[in-house]
């Protein structure tokens, strides 16, 4: 059989487009990895903005400490439904403020109880300050609290508490939830209503694709300062979300810019 027959010139010139060929594919691989890479979901503690949750559980905390690490924000358990207040919220307040962080408080509502009872609670435990963080609604199923609401009565008691609490610290309070909780009752509902997620298995992945703000990614999490596992939580969003987020609630730019220098540059980004 007569086979085609290459000049040397010819076998040379394949040869380089060969390897040309070899390049672009090559290049092309790395670049659909890096891609992959970048839409792999972030773990938590590589957002740029940390912040703790912490209630008497904790313990005595040494808020000396814990300001020299980057924390951005506190959130304190203030009360729970109609008459419990954490025993150590006034404490942890006051000593934390005064080592500068920012801090804000959260209530622990109960499902079986009236919203303008649980408010309330919290109006008359948690001091009205032009530098706290909005208050934050801790709302999850309750095992110690038999609910006789229907979901529809449910959401006007929620709506009451949030209405109160808003009204009286001029600022719109947040939604701390369970993912469960979300879906069942929440889904659909309060979409001005910024949420902090707790999930531990990875980012939060609501059905409906709602976004978050804030994200409880561990509930044992080790801070200088702290004797016991502390909640981790992350804020969707770089520096300049951060400011504007706080911007947003009354906070002064040198208070924000104090609070940034904390700020540790992430390999990672939303």
């Amino acid at each position: 059989m007569n086979g085609l027959r290459w000049t040397p010139q010819q076998a040379k010139t394949s040869i380089q487009w060969l390897g040309w060929a070899v390049l672009g594919l090559c290049c092309l691989f790395l670049f659909g990895a890096a891609l992959h890479s970048h839409s792999k979901p972030v773990a938590g503690k590589d957002y740029m903005i940390q912040g703790i949750d912490l209630s008497h559980h904790q313990g005595e905390v040494d808020w000396q400490r814990v300001a020299q690490q980057p924390i951005h924000f506190v959130y304190l358990k203030a009360t729970e439904g109609g008459d419990f207040q954490d025993r150590r919220f006034q404490q942890n307040w006051h000593a934390a403020r005064e080592q500068g962080l920012l801090v804000g408080a959260y209530h622990f509502y109960r499902i079986c109880r009236e919203g303008q009872i649980q408010a309330a609670n919290f109006i008359r435990t948690v001091p009205k300050k032009a530098d706290a963080l909005p208050p934050v609604m801790d709302l999850e199923f309750d095992g110690n609290c038999q609910n006789s609401y229907t979901k529809e009565q449910l959401l006007k008691e929620i709506k009451t508490m949030y209405d109160a609490l808003y009204a009286h610290y001029g600022k719109a309070p947040l939604f701390y939830v369970s993912t469960r909780f979300y879906e069942l009752i929440l889904k659909g509902e309060f979409k001005d209503v910024p949420l902090w997620i707790r999930e531990y298995k990875g980012q939060p992945q609501l059905s409906d694709q709602r976004s978050w703000l804030m994200w409880q990614y561990t509930d044992r999490g080790r801070i200088a300062g702290i004797q016991t596992g502390v909640d981790r939580n992350a804020f969707y969003g770089n520096a300049a979300d951060w400011r504007a987020f706080l911007k947003t609630h009354g906070f002064s730019d040198t208070a924000i810019d104090v609070n940034l220098q904390h700020v540790i540059p992430k390999t990672a980004t939303p």
